[in-house]
């Protein structure tokens, strides 16, 4: 590949107006035959997406939002792209957009798989949507033979902080006491210790009152187990409504939380939220059911949060993050995404990584062993690190996973577009 680079040339000092004529025109003569030379770019070979196909994994995921199906995007150059999420049906309606296009007009194809159904797509359909985009991405880093994150401008940390959901952290034994517990974890190198708000067992009484009472003295077990400097994070699980959030907020206020996650109900986010906002004083986390950036881009823009808590890929892909990340950017608002899969989880740190805010990931599989992907984390010591692998990193092992579905035809019938008159796609 050839690279020219402008470079001004002066005239000898002393040279005469006739000279430097002369000159100027030996000048443009030499910049003539420059332009003569063909540009030789890196070629971008022209694909067609052929076939779409979903597996189950050993011991899939049963919540719907955070489903770990594996996805695989096939192309007729002989590139597959992988991405995760989703359910049968809604992939199926999804993919069959895709069969056929190019895969490296993502933007084109996510507004595509948006939009040509009519209806505005709901959560589950922008869950599978997304699991699709990651696969798309996949595929462009591999074309590429880049990182994603290499794609995307390139990270701005050595690694991702992470605080730890339900992996097996070395030292901590059931039953241990939250103190401990705290101390252990700052001390395997995670950023943050995580609780939730005085869970009793499923399916029993929960005394919001009387939990609050046992949440403060958590809390303050939480603050000596990480020590002066450390940091400690609460989920307060959507379990309270708003005069008990305020409570809550304001008894833990002195020990200094990270933050407080979904300290409401998600259906009041919208209402309650800059309330609370204006009232406690501890940072407020929020988001983690959230789909694509319309569902709360007021709240971001309004800074009622102090982190927003959306993740992949839930809320549309990779395509979509960027977007939310810009608004988080531009707002001073940090982004903490919720633990979801291994795959998810790998193009979140190619995704985030490039994130010049505060970033906190949720982590969740320290100690867990993923049969299906020999070749997925690079985690170490309570932190995510990038790789230089290309696309997302990932490698599939095709023996622990059961397919469910397969997409060889583009879906035509009751799926429609219109085009503005630049070529665009709009609503139907």
């Amino acid at each position: 590949m050839y690279v020219w680079r402008a470079r001004i040339v002066r005239p000898p000092e002393g040279m005469t107006i006739m000279n430097r004529r002369s000159f100027l025109k030996s000048i443009a003569a030499v910049s003539g035959g420059i332009q003569s030379f063909p540009l030789v770019q890196a070629a971008v070979p022209k694909m067609k997406i052929t076939r779409v196909r979903a597996y189950a994994t050993a011991a899939p995921n049963p919540i719907f939002n955070q489903s770990d199906l594996v996805v695989t995007v096939e192309t007729d150059a002989g590139i597959t792209g992988i991405g995760e999420g989703g359910s049968k049906d809604l992939l199926e309606q999804c993919a069959g957009r895709l069969i056929g296009r190019d895969p490296h007009f993502i933007e084109r194809l996510w507004q595509d798989m948006s939009r040509a159904y009519f209806y505005a797509p709901g959560r589950e359909k922008t869950h599978a949507l997304g699991a699709l985009d990651l696969a798309l991405w996949d595929i462009k880093g591999k074309v590429q033979k880049l990182p994603v994150h290499q794609l995307l401008g390139g990270m701005v940390r050595d690694h991702c902080e992470c605080y730890n959901t339900a992996g097996s952290i070395p030292g901590i034994t059931p039953g241990m006491n939250i103190k401990d517990r705290a101390r252990a974890t700052v001390e395997a190198g995670y950023r943050a210790f995580r609780m939730d708000a005085a869970s009793t067992r499923p399916n029993t009484t929960y005394n919001t009152r009387e939990r609050l009472n046992q949440i403060v003295e958590d809390c303050a077990q939480a603050r000596d187990g990480v020590g002066k400097n450390g940091d400690w994070v609460i989920d307060f699980h959507q379990r309270f409504d708003l005069s008990d959030a305020i409570r809550g907020c304001d008894l833990i206020q002195h020990l200094a939380p990270y933050f407080v996650e979904d300290p409401v109900r998600e259906e009041a986010f919208r209402e309650d939220l800059p309330i609370l906002r204006r009232i406690v004083k501890v940072p407020i986390a929020a988001g983690e059911e959230w789909g694509t950036r319309w569902e709360f881009n007021k709240l971001v823009e309004n800074h009622d949060i102090d982190f927003m808590r959306a993740t992949l890929p839930n809320v549309g892909g990779i395509t979509e993050m960027l977007k939310i990340a810009a608004i988080c950017e531009t707002h001073f608002v940090g982004i903490v995404p919720h633990f979801t899969g291994p795959i998810a989880t790998a193009a979140l740190v190619n995704s985030l990584g490039t994130f010049s805010g505060s970033l906190l990931m949720e982590y969740n599989y320290q100690g867990r062993t993923l049969q299906h992907l020999p070749v997925c984390l690079d985690f170490k010591n309570g932190k995510l690190f990038p790789n230089d692998r290309p696309g997302l990193g990932v490698e599939l092992d095709m023996k622990h996973l059961r397919q469910i579905a397969e997409v060889t035809q583009p879906a035509t019938n009751r799926a429609q577009t219109y085009f503005r008159p630049d070529g665009s796609i709009t609503n139907w």
